[in-house]
């Protein structure tokens, strides 16, 4: 059994398209969605203690301990496992927070399968995206690990591969708050169900864009400005990354070194599976 694991991606994701269909009893809202895998990631290093503690080995900025997905998912899993291992989480955190990217789910999703390897556990993938529910509802489609039609509140994937393109990812330096944008009067939360088949012939939107948008001037600036150089733009999740998508890497750069100051710009590819894909 090895003591370390180094280096382990937590891939971004981008959603296509983001429809809200309905809302739960209990407050949570009904998605349909097509997730992305891209090629832009955090990246986690683990060390296996035997005392089982589970640490952190640097402060994140703004995030107790308390709010760390990637802690809660090291517990999570100890618990479930019932072992008498810990671990010391370094987490390289590269993916803006509150961005629409996923980040924190992603780096609770590598968290569970690294340490599902490192500890010896050998849960299945299912019972891993399992738990993962339990930490979000995005974790369980970066466990399943390859692009999905996503259903539910994230916990119904679907296999959906779509062709190899690349993006320009913006970021306008500014965190949305996910809980505001759902919690908004404005938000439309009856978009009519569609399949699969039926939505290819479909236009699609980010139901939760023209809500970002009047909250927060910044990501309607970007959205104009890629909007106005690369034919088309459209917001990631509740945001505040928003895309264009390109066939060819060369004019996804060409646009990307256009982008004003003040913007962080990433030109990123996409993923046919997670990384970490084939540890489960």
């Amino acid at each position: 059994m090895t003591d370390w694991l180094t280096g382990c991606p937590a891939p971004a994701k981008l959603n296509t398209f983001l429809h809200v269909v309905g809302r739960r009893e209990d407050g949570y809202h009904l998605l349909q969605s097509h997730f992305r895998l891209i090629d832009w990631s955090d990246t986690l290093d683990f060390a296996r203690r035997d005392d089982g503690l589970i640490r952190r080995t640097h402060e994140l900025p703004g995030v107790p301990e308390s709010a760390d997905l990637t802690l809660r998912a090291a517990r999570l899993l100890q618990e479930r496992l019932g072992t008498p291992y810990g671990v010391d989480l370094t987490l390289h955190k590269v993916l803006p927070a509150g961005a629409g990217l996923g980040g924190g789910s992603s780096d609770a999703a590598t968290t569970l399968i690294a340490l599902n390897r490192l500890w010896n556990g050998g849960l299945s993938r299912a019972q891993l995206m399992e738990l993962g529910l339990q930490l979000g509802a995005d974790v369980p489609f970066f466990l399943f690990g390859e692009d999905a039609f996503v259903e539910g509140i994230g916990e119904r994937l679907t296999p959906y591969p779509g062709p190899e393109r690349w993006f320009v990812v913006l970021w306008p330096g500014i965190h949305v708050p996910t809980a505001q944008v759902f919690a908004s009067p404005r938000l439309t939360r009856n978009t009519p169900i569609g399949t699969i088949a039926s939505l290819a012939a479909t236009p699609l939107r980010n139901d939760l864009e023209p809500v970002v948008r009047a909250l927060f001037p910044e990501v309607d600036a970007a959205l104009e400005w890629l909007a106005r150089h690369a034919g088309m733009a459209r917001m990631s999740g509740s945001g505040s990354c928003v895309f264009a998508e390109f066939a060819e890497p060369s004019e996804a750069e060409r646009i990307a070194a256009q982008v004003p100051s003040g913007w962080q710009a990433k030109v990123a590819r996409t993923l046919h599976r997670h990384p970490l894909h084939d540890w489960l």
